[in-house]
């Protein structure tokens, strides 16, 4: 179990790069743009568009909203620009494990 948790962490960290990747990039949809940064903001702010004291809704508002942000964002960008991305983190950390 600490393996796949360990895995999903790295995963994470590596899509985090990807998405800053596909942000700089001059190709990219604004409307993507703004979404991503929707999904980063809503996720760092200190307080809940439905608190977390209210029962179930409240603590699964984060769980839904966040990731259909970013879902529809990636449907707006053209694939060749995540494919590019992908393939320069990954050759990024092939480098940084042979050295």
């Amino acid at each position: 179990m600490f393996n796949k948790l360990e895995n999903i962490g790295k995963i994470f960290k590596q899509e985090i790069v990807i998405y800053r990747m596909v942000l700089k990039d001059k190709r990219t949809p604004k409307i993507a743009k703004i979404l991503i940064g929707l999904a980063i903001g809503y996720a760092l702010l200190p307080f809940d568009l439905i608190p977390d004291f209210i029962p179930i809704i409240g603590q699964i508002d984060d769980i839904i909203i966040i990731p259909t942000l970013i879902f529809i964002a990636l449907k707006i960008i053209p694939k060749q620009i995540i494919v590019e991305c992908r393939i320069k983190v990954k050759n990024k950390n092939n480098r940084e494990i042979k050295l």
